[in-house]
């Protein structure tokens, strides 16, 4: 029990607002303590207790063996890249280009500000992969448009939020390659498997934002048409000049790796390369950007590290003290169909814990105590993987601790109330939800098998 004691221990720290990788090096320390003292027990006193601390303590003598791997991954030597490419694509001003040009190409049918949004969204989320940039580009952007055509503030916000969390599940994903790392998959598999999920969730927000347009008109009108923007042909000629920027770093990043040319790692270094031209190109390059941008590069690869080498601490002590062991026998007697019985309970678990700590957290905390189980199933790991990463990116969107949520509130207009926002989101909430399922009981829909 002193495993489970721990996890929930730890969860309380994060809930009070301790450093995620502080709290879990200091957990770990604690209990692998506590786990070395009961081991010894207390038949000679003072000297007992001494023992056990010793003992306790000397299950980290392997971790500098663990820090080291972690330094030589060399998966997870995109992450650092992949974050700089996003970056450095942000402040390009490629978001602003095509949310003006989509935004009156699509703004004369209703709800079409909203759909721009969204194509957007996805198309940030495809070549930069960063949520929160792509969150704050588009609520500073695209929200004044939609408040100046009256659109329904929820429904303007909600569609922001959920277009921005793209980037978890649309590769190149940092959550894609993180989870490539845990399960020991090849991410390229990954980001592959990622396309058909991500695809159906942007259709299924058109398809939202259509029906709600259409049956409730004032929600979302039409933008009258500005003859001063010149014929549509220009305005699709301009448009597509926005695009292919961004499509074509797409196709050199993600293309590269399902043809076999590169390793995601590799592919990496080319959209870093890609990125810095496109800055070139609109004649926003300067090196204090580049340097601006290594620096937030560091800030957020060292974040993601340092969890995780708080994270190694905690599932070696989870593991030592028999959690896993508890966790597993748990999992294999769930009453019904073992598998699916498995796969509902994480899907619950990792939904409501998504309401109170990040993807990382999850991603390196509960995943590892969760893929053996699903090896012993038979589970295939892409296809699990890839439900614990729509599943994750639904926990930017949940109240009250979604970063979305906070992302967007920043920028807003005071007028714009925060429950504007919670409203706003929880028609995607629910279209995440209905993805996810389908994803669960209809792996075949998206070309992917539940079995490995």
């Amino acid at each position: 029990m002193i495993g489970i004691l721990m996890f929930f221990a730890a969860l309380g720290m994060l809930l009070f607002g301790f450093p995620v990788a502080f709290t879990f090096a200091a957990v770990s320390l604690l209990f692998g303590i506590i786990a070395g003292i009961v081991e010894i027990g207390f038949d000679d006193g003072f000297m007992s207790i001494f023992e056990g601390i010793e003992e306790g303590l000397s299950m980290f003598d392997f971790m500098p063996y663990r820090i080291m791997s972690i330094m030589q991954n060399t998966i997870l030597m995109a992450v650092p890249m992949f974050i700089f490419m996003g970056i450095i694509l942000q402040k390009t001003g490629l978001a602003e280009k095509l949310l003006e040009s989509m935004g009156f190409l699509f703004g004369e049918i209703r709800g079409g500000v909203a759909i721009s949004t969204v194509l957007v969204g996805s198309l940030l989320a495809a070549s930069t992969g960063v949520v929160g940039a792509s969150v704050v580009a588009m609520g500073v952007i695209s929200l004044p448009v939609m408040m100046k055509y009256k659109y329904n503030v929820p429904l303007a916000t909600g569609t922001i939020c959920a277009s921005g969390t793209l980037g978890q599940i649309i590769p190149p994903s940092i959550v894609l390659i993180i989870l490539g790392d845990v399960f020991q998959v090849p991410v390229g598999d990954l980001f592959q498997a990622a396309i058909g999920p991500g695809l159906a969730l942007i259709a299924a927000y058109i398809l939202f934002i259509l029906i709600i347009s259409y049956f409730k008109k004032d929600m979302a009108p039409a933008i009258p048409k500005d003859e001063s923007r010149g014929s549509k042909k220009k305005q699709v000629m301009v448009a597509l000049m926005a695009i292919i920027p961004s499509l074509t770093l797409i196709i050199m990043v993600l293309g590269s790796i399902f043809a076999g040319v590169a390793t995601p790692t590799e592919s990496s270094a080319v959209g870093c390369i890609g990125a810095v031209f496109l800055a070139i190109a609109y004649r926003s390059f300067s090196f204090d950007m580049v340097k601006e941008a290594a620096f937030e590069s560091v800030k957020i690869t060292s974040m993601v590290f340092g969890i995780l080498i708080g994270a190694t601490a905690f599932s070696m002590v989870f593991t030592y003290t028999g959690g896993d062991e508890l966790v597993e026998h748990f999992m294999m007697n769930l009453p019904g169909d073992e598998k699916f019985a498995f796969i509902l309970f994480t899907m619950l678990a990792i939904f409501v814990l998504g309401f109170f700590i990040d993807f990382v957290e999850i991603s390196y905390i509960i995943v590892p105590i969760l893929v053996p189980i699903a090896m012993n199933l038979d589970i295939n790991p892409v296809w699990f993987a890839i439900l614990i990463a729509m599943n994750l990116q639904t926990s930017f969107l949940t109240p009250p601790f979604g970063f979305s949520l906070f992302y967007l509130k920043g920028v807003v207009p005071s007028s714009v109330r925060t429950i504007d926002i919670y409203k706003g989101v929880l028609p995607f909430i629910f279209i995440q939800v209905t993805v996810l399922v389908l994803l669960v009981f209809y792996p075949e829909l998206f070309g992917i098998s539940a079995s490995s």
